[in-house]
C-alpha cells in the first residue's frame, strides 16, 4: 500500500487505463459464486512490503530456521483467527524472500497459515527503488513464481496474486502480462488466481470484462484517504463504478482505515474514516466480497488492527473498528435484525442537562484523567461500554472509577486500568441515573449541575437533578 501522493497519480492512472480496449464481457458462470469466504487481513513487513530484501512480515525473524517461523507464525495466525474471526492471510513476496535462503524458513509462516485452515493470498511487491508499477526483472520475476507454484500448486488453500498494484501498466499491457501467467503456470487452478485490478488495483472492471482471464478472482483495493467524502452514500458512488458487475468475483484485498486514533466506527456519518469503513462493508456484504484488511498486523502502522505483545499474544487496537469489519465479513452477531449493521460496542453517554457527553479529554490514557462533558463528536474518548462484568469502559482498555478516596461524594470520576473492583462497577437505572456498584447511594454526575463543555463529572450523593440523569442515543 501506498501512503503518499496516491490520491494525484490515481487520477492519471484513472485516464491510462480508460485509453485501453477491452474484451468482451465474461458471464458470470465462468467465474466464482462470491467472495464472502475471505475474511482476511494482510500480514506486513514494518517497511511496507517494498523493499530490495527479504520480506519479513511483522513478529518474525530473518534469523529463523522454518521450525522456528513455523511456531511464530503459527502463534500469530492463531491469534488472527480467535481475536478477528480470520480466516485468510495475505503474504507478500519478492525475487529475495523465494531467491535466498529466507525463503526456506518463510515457507514456514505459509505452511503455518494453511495448516491452521486459513487461506493463504501470495503476492509479488515491487522493490523499495522501483515503485514505478511494473515488474522490476522479468527474469527475477518468473524464476520467483516458477519456485512458488512448485511449492504450493497442489495446495488448495494458497492463493496467487501475480502482482500488487500494477499502475505502470495499460490495461492491455496489464491483461497481456497477466495472461502470459496464466499460460505459463497451468497447474494452477484458475480459481485461485487473483488478478489485481488496473492502477493501484483501483478498478477491476477492465480485468473483469477480459475474456482471456475468464475464470479467475480479482483484486480490488480501496481506501478512505483517496477522497474527502462524509457520508456513506458520497463514498458508495466513488466505490460501486470501480467494481462494475464484478463484485462476484473481487476481493477487496486491501482496505483499511485509522485505528489507533480513537474513531468510532459505529458513527457513519461526518466523519472521512467512519464513513469510508461504513461505505466499504455495507457494500461488501450486500455484494458477497470478500476483505483482506490492511493491515491485521505491521508494527507501527495506524491503520493496523492488532498489535503484538511481547508474550505473543495480538491486541485488537480498536474494538468499533473490528466490529464493523466484522459486519462486512458477514459475521454480525445474530446477523441483526432488519439487517442492519451492529451498534459499534461502545456509545455515547449523554446527559439529560445540556445533551454533552462523557468524555475523556484529549484522548488521554493516563490513569487518573478526570473525566468532563463535551460537546458529542462521536470519537472514541466518548465511546463507552459497560461489560458482562458492568464495568464501564473506554478504548476498550481502561475503565470508570471514583477518584479521590474512591468512595466520597464530590470525587472526580477517573479512567484507570481495569481490575474488576467493586467501586469500576456501574448501573444504569432506569430513572436514568448512573450508580456506583461498590457504592450504590453515589451517583455520577456534573458537578454544580453544570451543562457547558469541560464541566467536571464527578460521584454525589444521589438527588434525581437532570445533571445525574444520562440517555444512551
Amino acid at each position: 500500500m501506498r501512503r503518499a501522493g496516491r490520491r494525484v497519480v490515481l487520477a492519471v492512472v484513472v485516464l491510462t487505463v480508460a485509453a485501453g480496449v477491452g474484451t468482451a464481457i465474461v458471464s458470470r458462470s465462468a467465474g466464482p459464486a462470491d467472495t464472502s469466504d475471505f475474511r482476511g487481513v494482510n500480514w506486513a513487513d514494518p517497511r511496507d512490503n517494498y523493499a530490495s530484501d527479504e520480506l519479513v512480515p511483522s513478529g518474525l525473524n530473518v534469523e529463523d530456521d522454518y521450525d522456528a517461523t513455523f511456531q511464530r507464525a503459527s502463534a500469530i495466525v492463531g491469534e488472527f483467527g480467535k481475536e478477528l474471526d480470520a480466516n485468510t492471510v495475505r503474504l507478500p513476496i519478492n525475487p529475495a524472500s523465494v531467491g535466498t535462503a529466507w525463503w526456506a524458513s518463510y515457507q514456514g509462516a505459509i505452511d503455518a497459515a494453511t495448516d491452521s485452515g486459513f487461506k493463504v493470498i501470495v503476492s509479488y511487491w515491487e522493490a523499495d527503488d522501483a515503485k514505478d508499477g511494473q515488474v522490476d526483472d522479468p527474469a527475477a520475476f518468473d524464476a520467483m513464481w516458477d519456485t512458488v507454484v512448485e511449492a504450493y500448486a497442489k495446495n488448495p488453500r494458497v492463493y496467487f496474486e501475480p502482482m500488487n498494484e500494477p499502475f505502470g501498466y495499460t490495461l492491455d499491457a496489464w491483461v497481456d502480462l497477466t495472461s502470459s501467467w496464466l499460460d505459463e503456470h497451468q497447474e494452477v487452478p484458475r480459481q485461485r488466481v487473483v488478478i489485481s485490478g488496473t492502477g493501484y488495483n483501483d478498478d477491476v472492471t477492465g480485468v473483469g470484462a477480459a475474456s482471456e482471464l475468464s475464470g479467475t478472482l480479482l483484486s480490488l483495493h480501496f481506501y478512505g484517504f483517496w477522497a474527502d467524502h462524509t457520508t456513506e452514500e458520497e463514498w458508495r458512488a466513488n466505490l460501486l463504478p470501480r467494481i462494475g458487475d464484478y463484485g462476484f468475483r473481487t476481493i477487496v484485498d486491501e482496505a483499511g482505515a485509522a485505528m489507533t486514533t480513537g474513531l468510532n466506527y459505529g458513527n457513519h456519518e461526518g466523519d472521512v474514516s467512519t464513513s469510508y469503513l461504513g461505505a466499504l462493508t455495507q457494500t461488501a456484504r450486500e455484494q458477497r466480497m470478500g476483505i483482506v484488511y490492511w493491515p491485521g498486523l505491521r508494527t507501527g502502522d495506524a491503520f493496523s488492527l492488532t498489535e503484538l505483545e511481547a508474550t505473543g499474544d495480538l491486541v485488537v487496537t480498536n474494538e468499533s473498528g473490528l466490529a464493523q469489519l466484522r459486519w462486512g465479513w458477514g459475521l454480525s452477531e445474530d446477523e441483526q435484525l432488519n439487517d442492519q449493521p451492529p451498534a459499534p460496542p461502545g456509545g455515547e453517554l449523554r446527559t439529560a442537562a445540556g445533551g454533552r457527553c462523557l468524555d475523556v479529554p484529549g484522548f488521554s490514557t493516563t490513569v487518573g484523567t478526570e473525566v468532563a462533558l463535551w460537546d458529542c463528536n462521536g470519537g472514541g474518548n466518548q465511546s463507552w461500554s459497560w461489560t458482562a462484568d458492568k464495568l464501564l469502559t473506554v478504548y476498550g482498555t481502561m475503565c470508570l472509577a471514583i477518584g479521590g478516596d474512591g468512595s466520597s461524594a464530590g470525587n472526580p470520576a477517573i479512567i484507570t486500568d481495569c481490575t474488576d473492583a467493586a467501586d469500576q462497577t456501574w448501573e444504569l437505572n432506569d430513572d436514568g441515573s448512573i450508580t456506583n456498584g461498590a457504592h450504590p447511594e453515589l451517583c455520577l454526575g456534573a458537578t454544580g449541575d453544570g451543562t457547558g463543555s469541560g464541566t467536571q463529572v464527578a460521584v454525589q450523593d444521589c438527588s434525581g437533578q437532570p445533571g445525574q440523569q444520562w440517555t444512551r442515543p
